[in-house]
């Protein structure tokens, strides 16, 4: 069995509502098609979630313009930190 180190990416929101219910739920389907597992952190605070976590994320309170880090550890660490940082540059499909 092969060891992973654990990479992280820092992305900034940039959608309009920030990490609300609905980019929450976006982001956990999304990690949840990875077996990695992976956690976010709101920089300012330190505060993490497990991305695989609805209410985890939503406690973050983390709003538009909140810097955060990935991190991710497993096989499949660098496609599934590589699908989240599309998804929130995406605007998680939202118009602005």
């Amino acid at each position: 069995m092969k060891e992973t180190q654990m990479k992280e990416i820092d992305l900034v929101l940039i959608n309009q509502l920030g990490l609300h219910a609905r980019a929450a739920s976006k982001l956990v389907n999304l990690a949840l098609r990875f077996g990695s597992e992976i956690e976010v952190e709101v920089v300012k605070t330190g505060v993490k979630a497990n991305c695989k976590s609805i209410m985890g994320l939503m406690m973050l309170g983390a709003s538009c313009g909140t810097s955060i880090r990935l991190s991710a550890e497993g096989d499949d660490q660098e496609e599934a930190l590589d699908a989240i940082r599309v998804l929130i540059q995406d605007r998680f499909g939202e118009e602005s």
